[in-house]
């Protein structure tokens, strides 16, 4: 624990974003290579329905993320600032003392919170599969396939929600290494249990949601291991448990701006797909396909932002006003690097890649043409999820709000616009239009707080003592 504390309060500032980033940029890469893999073990049984399901799906997906965001990257956040925190030059030894029990009842609610959220979410999921894949979009030979990968999710989703909010925690630490040991682990198993249950077993896309949900367990197994065996300052101990209004308030008021992010990116995924089956099944086909070869680059500067996260949460903790400019200003180099190198490298080759999936020239000419969209939405959804992971880390809930809501409030209206006037074309390019707007929204919302990064305003220094 002191040499990943070490990369969060004193470290040279590219050598601790190489420890915090690295790790996440692999642990998500190869869960990007594997979404790419479990495609292909379904577009392998040549059936468009069952891949159209994987499609149908993402939004269910996205949910049970958010519901894990709202525990892991609210209790994650308030862990990073409560330890950078206790490195303040004026710090009391029995406020020091109070905060290292903060941080244990902190990642305890976090814990506990997620696995209750997540049964309440299965059961009701459960119940309704089938409605909701209608809901979802799914149509004639899709709605049954899809409301099995959509109920296989749900069953597991106490270990989704659970999983991503450990996974949250070890990084508050400064524990990359560990996060991306966790993520590997789970794409590992996830790979081997798609063989079991789909070639070997033939179970189709239910294979796929079981492998997904067993997948997930291993990687809270060895979360909670890390965080009971390894960790010096978190607890997962039900007798740590708080829920006071503080609690709440901090985790939540944080939370909710991922929870409300991927809300909204379910409601443009399924207008996206209620427009796209207009189309035709090959254009929804494609759509999956497409997204997920163009995860590498955009998983590549989710790693950075991500992975930066406890680093700028700590330093806004300890009012090292310094180090927190040179931490945002080293991950905007990052991402423009890796936006620049990958997103070319995915792009030269976008025709040898995506017939890989399909054999259908409808299918691969739309793909290819979708595949170029989602690179050029790269070049600006990096530097905003970057903008977000700030506001996050500082507690600037308001902004951090408006920019979660704002890719929803803006997509409806500009894909309906873009279908009405310019047809399928419209509608493929629309979610690049609509990332170009949400960056530069964020652009002006980070210029005018800049003055909120210098250090915890006086009510947020107040709480944390009082809460600590």
């Amino acid at each position: 624990m002191s040499s990943n504390r070490h990369y969060l309060s004193s470290a040279p500032i590219w050598r601790s974003l190489v420890h915090l980033c690295v790790p996440m940029i692999a642990g998500f890469s190869v869960g990007s290579v594997y979404n790419i893999i479990n495609a292909g073990f379904i577009g392998s049984l040549h059936s468009t329905p069952l891949l159209a399901a994987l499609t149908f799906s993402l939004p269910v997906f996205a949910l049970l993320m958010a519901v894990g965001g709202v525990f892991g990257v609210g209790g994650g956040t308030y862990v990073s600032r409560l330890l950078g925190s206790q490195d303040q030059e004026d710090a009391d030894p029995a406020a020091t003392a109070a905060t290292a029990e903060r941080i244990k009842q902190v990642s305890s609610f976090t814990l506990w919170g997620a696995l209750v959220a997540g049964a309440v979410i299965g059961v009701v999921g459960l119940i309704f599969a089938t409605p909701l894949a209608v809901a979802v979009g799914a149509t004639g030979a899709s709605v049954a396939p899809t409301a099995l990968y959509i109920g296989a999710m749900f069953a597991f989703a106490p270990v989704y929600v659970a999983a991503f909010a450990l996974e949250q925690l070890v990084r508050a630490e400064g524990a990359a290494v560990a996060s991306m040991t966790g993520l590997i682990a789970s794409t590992i198993a996830n790979l081997l249990f798609d063989v079991l249950f789909i070639l070997v077993l033939g179970w189709g896309v239910l294979g796929a949601g079981i492998a997904l949900g067993l997948s997930n367990l291993v990687t809270v197994g060895y979360y909670a291991w890390w965080l009971s065996r390894r960790s010096e300052t978190t607890s997962l101990a039900l007798r740590h448990f708080r829920a006071d209004r503080s609690m709440l308030a901090t985790v939540f008021g944080v939370g909710v701006s991922e929870l409300l992010m991927s809300s909204f990116l379910i409601v443009t995924t399924l207008v996206m797909n209620w427009i796209a089956i207009g189309y035709g099944a090959s254009l929804l086909a494609a759509m999956g396909v497409a997204l997920r070869i163009s995860q590498l680059p955009e998983m590549i500067c989710m790693g950075v932002f991500l992975g930066a996260i406890p680093l700028f949460a700590y330093a806004f903790g300890a009012r090292d006003r310094g180090r927190l400019t040179k931490a945002i200003t080293g991950s905007a180099v990052a991402i423009a690097g890796v936006t620049a190198v990958f997103s070319t490298i995915v792009f030269v080759f976008r025709d040898q890649v995506f017939a890989l999936f399909s054999a259908d020239p409808s299918v691969i000419a739309d793909g290819t043409l979708i595949l170029t969209a989602m690179l050029v939405s790269t070049l600006f959804n990096g530097f905003t999820g970057l903008i977000i992971a700030v506001f996050q880390a500082t507690e600037q809930m308001r902004n951090a709000t408006i920019m979660s809501v704002a890719q929803g409030v803006l997509f409806i209206p500009i894909v309906l616009l873009a279908d009405a006037l310019f047809g399928m074309g419209g509608v493929i390019w629309s979610m690049t239009v609509t990332e170009a707007l949400c960056f530069a929204l964020g652009a002006v919302l980070f210029a005018r707080s800049r003055r909120a990064l210098n250090a915890p305003s006086a009510e947020a220094a107040a709480q944390a003592l009082a809460t600590a």
